[in-house]
């Protein structure tokens, strides 16, 4: 009788350990906690240990602490991690080419449309085709439109040529760069600042707030604010332990998700605006506003990069983006 009474003591004693132990999701990201992807991560972590009354529990890794860009989609693919948010250029490495979309240059002429697309039907084909590689897309979330900088004068698009210009593995941002007669230089995102500070590049593009906030305005002279390009990111999660949480948790914590969106969206807007103001009061630092004239050079030095991607493309995505762009 005692035996039998002491092993149903173990048995709940176990079964009460097994279910305070929360479920930890890994999540890592290469930027830093104070920009818009870092921010709602946070919030994602806040959300989730709230509503689920701890049953599940989000490590944050941001800065490349845990994988640099070029490993943390293979790490996420074993398990090692369990969530990303990585830039959308990075899928093309998947065979995923028509996530290059985004990184074609005056693709979105605003953000109405841009969100048009990340979040109507576009949007969800394209978190579809992730199933195919073991990946579920939860949602996109913005960074902002980029600005070029470099350590000469710059201002129009000859002035980068022949310049090294750091890049995101993409095939479309290479055709990009190549269209301004600049040479590509791919490196993971926190190589950049080393490589702008020992000369191994020259310039670089990207949202203010991923500029600012990795201190490149130490090691760059010139910014012009030619908003030409969109940098964005795919919230993903392992799709074999995202189906292995229990139906409830994942109901809580898709809407979690979906709240940290709206954090995400709203804080890139403000803090981008914030950067650049900050880049402007930096030592040391030129910022160039394009007249109207100067980015219709732009927009027309560029025009090719789309013409030239439809061969990797497909030509239907792009077609339909431009329809939205002129339905406005």
């Amino acid at each position: 009788m005692v035996k039998t009474i002491l092993v149903l003591v173990v048995s709940v004693l176990a079964t009460s350990l097994a279910q305070a132990a929360p479920i930890v999701i890994k999540f890592s990201h290469v930027v830093a906690p104070n920009t818009p992807k870092g921010i709602a991560a946070l919030e994602f972590k806040r959300l989730a240990e709230m509503r689920t009354k701890g049953r599940v529990r989000v490590d944050i890794y941001p800065n490349a602490s845990l994988y640099k860009d070029k490993d943390e989609l293979e790490a996420l693919q074993l398990g090692a991690v369990q969530m990303l948010a990585p830039s959308l250029a990075k899928f093309g490495q998947l065979g995923l080419k028509d996530y290059e979309v985004f990184d074609l240059p005056y693709i979105f002429p605003s953000e109405k449309v841009l969100h048009e697309v990340t979040q109507g039907e576009i949007g969800h084909a394209l978190l579809d085709q992730l199933s195919s590689r073991g990946i579920l897309g939860l949602a996109f979330w913005d960074n902002g439109f980029k600005v070029m900088s470099s350590n000469s004068p710059l201002r129009l698009p000859s002035d980068l040529k022949n310049k090294r210009m750091r890049i995101q593995p993409s095939r479309t941002l290479e055709a990009q760069m190549n269209e301004l007669g600049a040479i590509s230089v791919p490196l993971a995102f926190s190589d950049v600042y080393p490589a702008l500070q020992s000369g191994l590049v020259d310039g670089t593009e990207n949202p203010p707030s991923n500029f600012y906030t990795q201190r490149m305005q130490e090691v760059q002279k010139y910014v012009a604010v030619t908003n030409h390009g969109y940098l964005g990111y795919a919230v993903i999660v392992n799709k074999k332990f995202w189906t292995s949480l229990p139906g409830d948790l994942r109901v809580i914590l898709e809407q979690c998700i979906a709240d940290a969106t709206q954090k995400n969206n709203d804080e890139a807007a403000k803090l981008n605006k914030a950067a650049l103001d900050a880049i402007r009061k930096s030592p040391g630092v030129q910022v160039v506003d394009l007249t109207p004239q100067e980015r219709e050079t732009w927009r027309k030095a560029l025009a090719p990069v789309q013409v030239k991607m439809e061969g990797r493309i497909d030509r239907n995505l792009i077609e339909q983006i431009k329809s939205l762009s002129e339905n406005r």
